[in-house]
């Protein structure tokens, strides 16, 4: 049993390391437009033209966002040792 559990553990790490990653607001996105797509599936072309357009904005906030956080340069992250 637990090289069961330790294999479900490890299998779990992965896909949430693979699904999430660094940004899980972009996984949010995604589920949260499937959930409208599949609410909307009966209405004709609105599903149609959701999902392109969301993934476009997950895509162009998720990219802004990352070169909004940079890391500082090399010279602000150590300070001079004292003399």
């Amino acid at each position: 049993m637990t090289r069961l559990r330790g294999w479900l553990v490890t299998f779990g790490r992965f896909w949430w390391d693979f699904l999430v990653g660094d940004t899980p607001e972009v996984t949010v996105g995604v589920l949260a437009v499937l959930a409208i797509t599949f609410a909307l599936r009966h209405d004709g072309a609105a599903p149609d033209v959701l999902v392109p357009v969301a993934v476009a904005v997950l895509l162009a906030g998720s990219a802004w966002r990352a070169t909004r956080r940079r890391p500082a340069p090399p010279a602000e992250r150590h300070p001079p040792p004292p003399a």
